[in-house]
């Protein structure tokens, strides 16, 4: 057999077909390829160092005493370990205004989280499976509202929880989380609801199962991609909030609104502050390394998805 010539492989080509040119690896992999896997897991270290530097440094801060704080860096600690004591430790858990206000952070996070996994979940469910009139046009809504600023409806949501005698206190807190969170979880859990094949749907309620045991067993096994992130950002976006308890929560404070009550006019309360911000920061820190196999794979679903 002998080999084509360069003059004759165009006329092999009918007519008319799109030739696309042959593209070679990005720049980004070539440099990749070139300093291999070793140097890549490196600048992630180094990355990675770097983004727990402040959190670090907190942590330092925390275990020194005031006057400590207040007359050299943290960093001194290295020439200086005497300076460390967990006296700041033992008075901030003494304290019941601040362990209170964690256990308030617990009643506030974990509902607003369930409810809007549940609701979000049966709305997605109801947009992409169930048939009904305006159903594009409620999807449109939801979409729309996702782009609504907190800040906007602090005022209205006020005057309800006012008529409704809850203002100021934790069941407020949890109604406008969950009030902004469903457009979010909507969205998302919808994504995912309709990459699962129409086939299995009918097959199912072609067997007689009706849409909550669709729904329950079903769909739901087949989401918790979907789910879990949804549970993930949402938990850490509720138990971050400071603005929302600022003005519904100041009957029974979160541990934000704790902490931020220990500043001073003219200093800081830094032997307070210290521990009771590291602590605070040390549930979202626990998530995330005890889920941080799990959050890959549930970004990696996403984006496949």
């Amino acid at each position: 057999m002998s080999l084509l010539s360069a003059s004759e492989i165009p006329e092999l080509i009918p007519a008319g077909t799109a030739v696309r040119p042959v593209v070679g690896p990005s720049p980004l992999r070539r440099l990749a390829t070139r300093f291999g896997a070793g140097a890549a897991r490196a600048l992630v270290v180094v990355i990675g160092a770097f983004w727990l530097f402040p959190t670090f440094g907190l942590f330092m801060a925390s275990l020194r005493g005031t006057a400590d704080n207040s007359a050299t860096g943290w960093w001194t600690v290295f020439t200086a370990p005497s300076q460390l004591t967990l006296d700041n430790y033992a008075a901030l858990l003494g304290n019941e205004r601040i362990l209170g206000s964690m256990w308030n952070t617990v009643l506030i996070t974990v509902p607003s989280t369930l409810l809007v996994l549940g609701l979000g979940a049966l709305g997605a469910y109801a947009l992409v499976w169930i048939r009904f009139p305006g159903r594009d046009v409620l999807f449109a809504v939801v979409v729309a509202l996702t782009v609504v600023p907190a800040q906007v409806a602090i005022i209205p949501d006020a005057a309800v929880f006012q008529a409704l005698h809850i203002f100021g206190a934790i069941p407020a807190v949890v109604a406008f989380h969950v009030a902004f969170g469903l457009p979010f979880a909507i969205f998302l859990l919808r994504g995912y609801f309709q990459g699962i094949p129409a086939d299995l749907i009918e097959a199912a309620r072609a067997d007689g199962a009706g849409e909550l045991r669709i729904f329950a067993r079903l769909v739901l096994p087949l989401s918790w991609p979907g789910l879990g992130s949804l549970a993930i950002f949402q938990f850490l976006w509720v138990w971050n909030d400071l603005l929302v308890a600022l003005v519904f929560g100041f009957n029974n404070p979160p541990i934000t609104y704790a902490i931020r009550e220990q500043m001073r006019a003219f200093s800081s309360n830094i032997d307070v502050i210290a521990p009771g911000s590291f602590i605070a920061m040390a549930v979202p820190l626990l998530i995330f390394f005890a889920f941080q196999r799990h959050f890959t794979r549930i970004l990696l679903a996403g984006a496949l998805r």
